[in-house]
C-alpha cells in the first residue's frame, strides 16, 4: 500500500468516527483537523517528528499565513517527509477554497492536480452543500468529506451567523459578539482596530485568514 494510501485510510477512519458521533457541522470550516496555529505546546512537542524545542519554535511564529509557510518552517526543522505526512493528519493550515494556490492546495494530503482543477472550477464557493455536490461527482462522499477538513469557506463578517462564526478555530462565543456588534463591517482596518481590542496583533491576523467582507 502507498504512503498516501495508508495516511487516506487513517484520514478516513477518524472521518467515519466523527459521523458516528453524531455531530453536525453547521459552520465554514472543515471539521476533524486542529488548526496549527492554535495547538497548544505541550500537544505539540508529541506529534510526529516533533520535539520540545520545536514545538518552541514554532509556537514563536505562529500565526502561519498560509500551509506553505508551514510546511516550509517543518522542512526548515528536519522533517522527513513521513513525518510531515503523519502530522497534516493531525493538524493543518486550512486552505482558502476561493483563494488557495496551486501550491497550497497541493500540500494537502492526496489532493493532487485533480482537486487543483476542480476546487479552482466551482469559486466563488458559498456552501459544504455545494462542495458536496461538486466534489462528490468525483471522489465519492467519504473521500469529499476528508478533503472537507484541508479547506474553509471565508466566512462574511456581515451575515456570518453565529454557528458559521463558532466554526472559525478558536472563535468562540466572544467574537460572535464582537463579529455582530461592530456590523456592517467595511475595512480590513476597521476589523484590526475593532478586534484587536480584544486580542493581539498576532490572533487578528490568524481570524482574519477565515472571513470576508460583502
Amino acid at each position: 500500500m502507498s504512503r498516501y494510501r495508508s495516511l487516506l485510510a487513517g484520514a478516513l477512519f477518524v472521518g467515519a468516527l466523527t459521523v458516528v458521533s453524531g455531530s453536525i457541522v453547521h459552520g465554514q470550516v472543515g471539521p476533524g483537523l486542529l488548526d496549527a496555529n492554535l495547538v497548544p505546546e505541550a500537544e505539540l512537542a508529541v506529534m510526529p517528528g516533533m520535539t520540545p524545542a520545536i514545538a518552541k519554535a514554532l509556537i514563536a511564529e505562529r500565526p502561519f499565513a498560509s500551509i506553505v509557510d508551514f510546511n516550509t518552517f517543518l522542512q526548515g526543522q528536519k522533517l522527513t517527509q513521513a513525518h510531515i505526512d503523519a502530522f497534516y493528519l493531525k493538524a493543518f493550515i486550512h486552505v482558502n477554497l476561493n483563494t488557495g494556490t496551486r501550491e497550497e492546495i497541493l500540500l494537502i494530503p492526496g489532493a493532487g492536480a485533480r482537486m487543483v482543477r476542480e476546487f479552482g472550477e466551482y469559486r466563488p464557493w458559498v456552501s459544504w452543500a455545494q462542495f458536496d455536490k461538486e466534489i462528490s461527482k468525483y471522489v465519492g462522499q467519504p473521500e469529499t468529506d476528508r478533503l472537507k477538513q484541508y479547506v474553509f469557506i471565508p466566512v462574511n463578517l456581515n451575515t456570518a451567523t453565529k454557528e458559521d462564526i463558532i466554526s472559525i478555530p478558536g472563535a468562540g462565543n466572544r467574537m460572535v459578539r464582537e463579529f455582530n456588534e461592530y456590523r456592517p463591517w467595511k475595512t480590513k482596518e476597521q476589523f484590526e482596530k475593532e478586534i484587536g481590542k480584544y486580542v493581539d496583533a498576532k490572533e487578528v491576523a490568524r481570524l482574519w485568514r477565515f472571513v470576508v467582507i460583502q
